[in-house]
């Protein structure tokens, strides 16, 4: 079914890994489309209610895979029917998504990761806005999420200037949400997203919704946005549960629903 992606799912948790380890798992348009139909598959699956992304070998993703790409290349052309569509359907995905990041993520790899909502890194991960050094641009997000999640002054920084980010230094800049050791990064990941996939996944996907919104909304529409969204929340079943657990004193039971 894929050639350039795995995908499994333990415990309710989908996991999509990049599999080009000998391109640092590079990106192509095929692995940008198989990206695409893999997030939408778990998307649909009600058994999955955690999204997990990794790469296979020592990198997470290196970005485009620059040896096939032209130096006429149409780079609009490439962005718009590639990248952006798969960076959209990741911000529309309402399960919680994860970046467990192994190796490098450099570029559009990078960009990929700021578009999950969470990132669990290994010791010997790093990141690097590599566009700059080869005269280019961030994209695929990147000046979307950078500046949101560090703060204008530090995205200026690490895009202008393109240094290595080392993986503790992400944590103390706000990138990350957790640092450890890489032989525990699967397990810990996969312990992360159970503790997701255990949640009232419809009112994580209302608090992405809404929140994604937020920066471009008043407080007034907002406010309404948020009534809206309550009400929606007080009709699932988890709600019910949420509550019924209050009153019994015991441990919610969520059902994703």
């Amino acid at each position: 079914m894929y050639e350039t992606i795995n995908y499994e799912i333990k415990e309710q948790v989908g996991w999509i890994i990049l599999n080009r380890p000998d391109k640092l798992n590079a990106f192509t348009s095929q692995m940008n489309q198989e990206m695409i139909k893999a997030l939408k598959t778990f998307q649909r699956d009600a058994d999955v209610r955690a999204i997990v992304i990794t790469g296979e070998g020592k990198a997470f993703c290196s970005g485009e895979d620059l040896s096939g790409l032209r130096a006429d290349a149409d780079h609009r052309h490439m962005i718009i029917t590639r990248y952006k569509p798969m960076m959209e359907t990741l911000a529309k995905t309402e399960k919680p998504t994860i970046a467990a990041i192994n190796g490098a993520a450099a570029g559009a790899g990078f960009s990929l990761a700021l578009g999950c909502d969470f990132r669990i890194v290994s010791e010997k991960a790093s990141f690097i806005q590599a566009f700059i050094n080869i005269g280019l641009i961030p994209d695929s997000g990147s000046l979307y999420y950078l500046p949101r999640i560090v703060g204008m002054a530090k995205a200026l920084e690490l895009t202008i200037l393109g240094e290595k980010i080392k993986a503790h230094e992400a944590k103390d800049y706000g990138l990350v949400t957790k640092v450890v050791s890489p032989d525990n990064l699967n397990v810990e990941t996969q312990e992360f997203a159970e503790r997701l996939a255990n949640l009232p996944t419809k009112a994580i996907g209302l608090i992405k919704r809404y929140m994604q919104q937020s920066f471009e909304t008043s407080l007034e529409q907002m406010l309404d946005l948020e009534a809206y969204g309550q009400k929606t929340a007080g009709l699932t079943e988890d709600y019910k549960e949420g509550v019924q657990a209050f009153f019994d004193k015991r441990k919610p039971e969520y059902k994703g629903y």
